[in-house]
């Protein structure tokens, strides 16, 4: 008979730290420090107590037991299963999360912040030279969200509306829920060089993780980072657009997005229309030279 201790599990952090380096490298990326903020947030305290429900699509699973372990994997835990919220899959934001590329001292804005988790990632990445202000509008998620970052000193955390106000500047927002339109708060708040990742999204339906990074005062680069789906954007929800945008996400590649127009007439290279914005297929100096 083997002694026990040859059937003893790895410690939780053996744990985290193969399923940080899977998560990331698994999405293409080998940022160390994107690994490093993965490996080091304990996922565990911000998905509450377990055993946990795991979503499966039309449904959620519970786990065999609350042993934290079990949540070092690349699936969706339920925060709140009635409402649909869940603690979103690792490897879609190591992805998103590598192509906005926040660094050490930089002002992040966290939309939808849920409890925390990846508010507590952006604080890693950050670092204590660097400021996270996370938005979240339901209450119960926001006071859990508190809670759970209290120990870092470079988040706050504010129950609000992210599409109702201004927002501080910031060198990178990352937003957790969809939205049919980017509202002029964000793309007002960013610094030139700053960029915005957001669910585009029509209502109920997959749209993409758009990025959108400013260029000028009035340039933004935009790309399609992967095809995603959100729990949608209080505020940043319109039915007519989301209609008209689904139909274009239908009509054309995502890989044809190139660049974000404001407060210009759309042109040939128009691939979506919005109510005082468009997407177009064009790069930056093509869009701004058609339009004079």
């Amino acid at each position: 008979i083997r002694p026990r201790q040859e059937f003893d599990l790895p410690p939780v952090k053996a744990y985290r730290d193969f399923y940080a380096n899977y998560v990331v490298r698994s999405e293409g990326s080998s940022s160390q420090e994107l690994i490093a903020a993965f490996a080091a947030v304990e996922r565990e305290r911000f998905v509450g107590k377990g055993p946990w429900q795991v979503f499966v699509g039309p449904g959620y699973i519970p786990t065999i037991s609350a042993d934290p372990r079990l949540l070092y994997q690349d699936v969706l835990i339920g925060l709140d299963t009635d409402r649909g919220i869940n603690n979103g899959q690792p490897s879609l934001h190591a992805r998103c999360l590598a192509a906005c590329a926040p660094i050490a001292g930089e002002r992040v804005v966290h939309v939808g912040a849920g409890t925390g988790y990846y508010t507590a990632i952006l604080a890693m990445l950050t670092g204590n030279a660097g400021r996270v202000v996370a938005y979240e509008v339901e209450p119960d998620l926001a006071d859990r969200a508190r809670e759970n970052l209290g120990h870092l000193s470079n988040v706050e955390v504010r129950c609000a509306s992210a599409t109702e106000v201004p927002l501080p500047k910031a060198d990178v927002i990352y937003v957790c829920a969809g939205a049919t339109h980017p509202p002029d708060a964000w793309l007002d708040a960013l610094n030139v060089g700053g960029r915005l990742a957001f669910p585009l999204t029509p209502i109920d339906e997959a749209g993409c993780m758009l990025l959108v990074t400013r260029r000028g005062a009035t340039d933004y680069a935009a790309k399609s980072i992967m095809r995603v789906a959100f729990y949608p954007c209080v505020g940043a929800q319109d039915k007519v657009a989301a209609q008209t945008l689904g139909a274009a996400m239908r009509a054309h590649s995502l890989d044809g997005i190139r660049s974000l127009q404001r407060g210009t007439p759309a042109d040939a290279s128009a691939w979506y229309v919005g109510q005082g914005w468009w997407l177009s297929s064009a790069d930056i100096e093509h869009s701004a030279s058609a339009a004079q």
